[in-house]
């Protein structure tokens, strides 16, 4: 995807802040449209599609949290940065379980912004472009995942809706079946540096994984643990 492709829609209630963030994206080569108000922003995202948002969290009338949630709930995995001054781990978690996959701290460099709105850019057309090859389906142990509709079907029948994440991650790993990936690759590939306290988050989403596809969670034969560097994937389950 091109930068001239890209349309971006910036929430920010700071108009100084919101002219000199749109000034840059557009210099960039990004098509911006830039609103103060979170109801508007899901009044906007109701009829409008974006190719990236970025959305201040303290807001008026909505917040940033609810704006990515009504986002995710609505069906669409729309990359999203939070731009706001709350700091604190806690808040930052929060914010990536409402389903943002990026979260910049105020005051910020202009040049690290506009770096990283690349980068989710760039982890998102990976993820799509690959997904809209003929037959990306994985199948294995019984187990279907549609990675292009984030849908799957378990070995037990049961039906599953894959969030972007669980199903970027399992994209990743599926491309290398049997080798070993680290945490640190997977947080890089999927999310990007600099984006959580730790890398036990990827450990929560493996766990999501397993429960979901795995006979038996607690004895895992397809989502293998490396202790001490990461995961591997294996197909059928035969060196667990």
């Amino acid at each position: 995807m091109s930068n001239a492709a890209a349309r971006i829609l910036l929430v920010e209630d700071d108009v100084a802040l919101a002219d000199g963030i749109s000034e840059n994206l557009r210099a960039d080569g990004y098509s911006v449209q830039v609103l103060h108000d979170g109801r508007a922003a899901i009044e906007d995202l109701r009829a409008s599609e974006y190719d990236a948002l970025v959305l201040d969290v303290m807001l008026p009338h909505c917040d940033g949290f609810e704006i990515c949630q009504s986002v995710r709930a609505s069906g669409r995995m729309t990359p999203v940065m939070f731009l706001t001054a709350l700091g604190d781990p806690e808040d930052r978690i929060r914010g990536l379980e409402a389903g943002g996959d990026d979260y910049l701290t105020k005051p910020f460099h202009l040049r690290e912004f506009l770096l990283r709105v690349r980068a989710i850019l760039r982890r998102w057309e990976w993820y799509r472009g690959a997904s809209d090859a003929p037959n990306d389906t994985l199948q294995f142990a019984g187990n279907t995942v549609q990675f292009d509709a984030f849908r799957a079907v378990a070995w037990d029948g049961a039906t599953h809706d894959l969030t972007e994440k669980e199903a970027m991650i399992l994209k990743c790993l599926a491309e290398k079946p049997g080798t070993v990936i680290s945490r640190d690759d997977l947080v890089e590939r999927v999310w990007g540096y600099d984006i959580f306290p730790s890398t036990r988050t990827v450990d929560n989403f493996i766990l999501r994984l397993r429960r979901r596809f795995e006979r038996d969670a607690a004895n895992p034969r397809h989502f293998l643990s490396v202790r001490g560097v990461g995961y591997r994937f294996d197909p059928e389950g035969e060196n667990a």
